[in-house]
């Protein structure tokens, strides 16, 4: 949630912060906000509402000065105002900063009391008022800022421009992410890689507990005591141009149509396509002595783990469990020693999930990451990362991410049940070979385009909607109940088809639409009943099937979208794409904010 962008050099910093905000308008936000040094004063400008109200007042108002820090803001204290907006700030100090102050209230009261005056509601501002009552005190503002962040408990990242001082910035954080990057003679600071893609190759990521301080030459990095850390320079080979919609009417869209690509990169990086065999980077561990998985993540995430436990339950034969990562760790399970800790996240930022992997590595648990952003926290705190290859992915909503997450899941499935001697070596070419042939299948969905949009007419009428699905289908139609709460606000409730008779079987009639994912597999009998059982009661059915099932389930639907029939393991890859399409589709219809939904962060940095 929220974004940071900071610039110190010779160009002028506000087109440049605003550009780094437009790259991180990804994250969701309700307000934004820059300020700058300009003739050695602080001078700030802040609007509520989407970047374009900021760049009206920056027309109007123009912000000069070569030293400037911005933000855009998702709110948690106090709501999102021009007056709540960030950068926070004194005649002496202006801050911004992502993250949750914990104490602030305890600090608030000391300031007040020391006849500090705050004007917002919001956390954030005790930390410019704390660092202003050092800099009052007559403290240096680098004294003055860490004499500040060691009274701070919470997550935070931070960054600060200072009165009188050119060419000076000062970041610092702690459980949120903060980037360093290096340019000629001039430098940046931003909330990710993606911020700063235009202006630098060269990026230091920031460790928890770190401090810099950054002028034009160079950064110098500490602790909060002020004792010098060093902190790597790498090349990021994120490209400037690389988050453009090429012609697609929103992210998310042109996200849908990278389904195929981003399969295939990812099954790049983990196959070897002339042996059939699944390659994982080095383990410091052996995959056939692990006694246990257990699976966390958040929100989509969660759901590819859920699938990811049908896989490696089924196929590699090893027991799982499974928790939302913001329960995992309060739930306290018991954990042998040496199990497999499989987390998943697109960000590698998210708060609860890095929280449970904290947790878990307490327990001695072997670390495995799933994420799209391999310089993360969580890259870094985890024993091996497997890479989602997907690239950026800007619409909050998560598709291609989602997709490439079940990739590697298939893989580690596919390794570990080698590993574990529960797979065969013609075995294991079977199930690769359907992973191979997998991208070409995922390109053939977008020839039912129309077919979905017709499937959306019924949708956007409703008020409620029900998704089915058994097996490794129900988690599909969690996901696809998710997508349509995130980007249409249409409410809908995903059931696994055999409890339909449990209870929301009583939902049923002609206003309240059934989508179900019905490939021919299996589970096929068992939930083409189910159907039945909805259509005697008025149901309008809109099903999801393959080549195979089409005939039998054209009988009963409403609504039919035919996919390519495909091997029953990457079924749940492939039938993920259409229930994402349809809520595209409905939210486009509904002229909702598709790529930035309310209320909704991209990268929930905060627990």
């Amino acid at each position: 949630m929220c974004g940071i962008c900071g610039v110190v050099g010779r160009r002028h910093a506000t087109p440049i912060v605003f550009e780094g905000l437009r790259r991180l308008e990804y994250r969701g936000y309700d307000s934004a906000g820059i300020a700058t040094l300009v003739d050695g004063r602080v001078e700030r400008r802040r609007a509520a509402g989407k970047l374009d109200n900021l760049a009206a007042l920056l027309k109007k108002s123009p912000l000069p000065g070569t030293t400037g820090i911005g933000h855009t803001r998702w709110a948690t204290h106090g709501a999102p105002t021009a007056c709540n907006a960030h950068p926070h700030g004194t005649e002496r100090v202006a801050i911004v900063h992502n993250g949750i102050i914990e104490n602030f209230e305890t600090l608030r009261r000391e300031l007040e009391a020391a006849g500090q005056v705050f004007e917002t509601e919001t956390d954030s501002e005790t930390i410019a008022l704390l660092v202003d009552y050092h800099l009052q005190q007559g403290l240096e503002p680098k004294e003055a800022a860490l004499r500040a962040l060691r009274r701070l408990e919470g997550a935070y990242a931070v960054a600060m421009i200072f009165a009188g001082h050119e060419g000076l910035m000062i970041g610092a954080c702690h459980s949120a992410p903060l980037a360093v990057g290096f340019g000629d003679d001039e430098m940046f600071l931003g909330s990710d890689s993606l911020a700063l893609a235009p202006l630098t190759r060269r990026i230091a990521y920031m460790e928890d507990g770190d401090c810099v301080v950054i002028t034009p030459k160079g950064a110098e990095f500490m602790d909060f005591e002020g004792a010098p850390v060093e902190r790597t320079i790498q090349l990021t080979a994120l490209a400037a141009g690389s988050i453009g919609k090429d012609g697609y009417r929103h992210y998310m869209e042109k996200e849908l149509h990278e389904h195929p690509l981003v399969i295939g990169q990812t099954l790049q990086r983990m196959v070897d396509p002339a042996s059939r065999r699944v390659i994982l980077p080095e383990l410091p561990f052996d995959l056939a002595e692990v006694p246990r998985a257990v699976i966390t993540a958040c929100g989509s995430a969660f759901f590819a783990g859920m699938i990811g436990r049908y896989w490696l339950e089924e196929i590699a034969r090893l027991p799982v469990d499974i928790d939302v990562a913001s329960e995992m760790r309060y739930r306290n399970p018991p954990l042998t020693e040496g199990s497999l800790g499989l987390l998943i996240s697109q960000s590698g930022e998210t708060a609860d999930t890095l929280a449970a992997l904290r947790s878990l590595r307490e327990k001695a648990v072997h670390i495995v990451s799933v994420l799209n952003v391999e310089h993360s926290t969580m890259a870094r705190e985890s024993d091996v990362v497997l890479g989602t290859v997907a690239g950026p992915e800007i619409s909050v909503a998560s598709t291609k991410a989602f997709t490439a997450q079940l990739t590697v899941l298939a893989c580690l499935t596919i390794a570990t049940a080698r590993a574990r001697r529960k797979l065969d070596t013609l075995a294991e070419e079977h199930l690769v070979s359907a992973l191979l042939d997998l991208p070409s299948r995922a390109a053939e969905v977008f020839n039912q385009t129309d077919a979905i949009r017709a499937m959306a007419q019924v949708v956007v009428e409703a008020r409620d909607v029900l998704y089915l699905g058994r097996g490794s289908m129900f988690p599909v139609a969690m996901e696809g109940a998710l997508k349509l709460k995130e980007i249409s606000y249409i409410h809908a409730e995903a059931y696994a088809a055999g409890e339909m008779k449990h209870g929301p079987i009583s939902l049923i009639d002609r206003t309240v639409p059934i989508v179900a994912t019905v490939p021919s597999n299996a589970l096929f009998e068992k939930t083409l009943s189910n159907l039945q059982e909805a259509k005697a009661r008025g149901g309008r059915l809109l099903v999801f099937t393959d080549t195979k099932g089409a005939e039998r389930v054209s009988a009963i639907a409403e609504q039919m979208v035919v996919l390519p029939h495909v091997h029953d393991f990457v079924a749940p890859i492939l039938q993920t794409i259409p229930v994402q399409m349809l809520a595209y589709e409905v939210a486009v219809l509904k002229g909702t904010d598709v790529d930035q939904p309310r209320n909704l962060a991209k990268s929930v940095t905060v627990e």
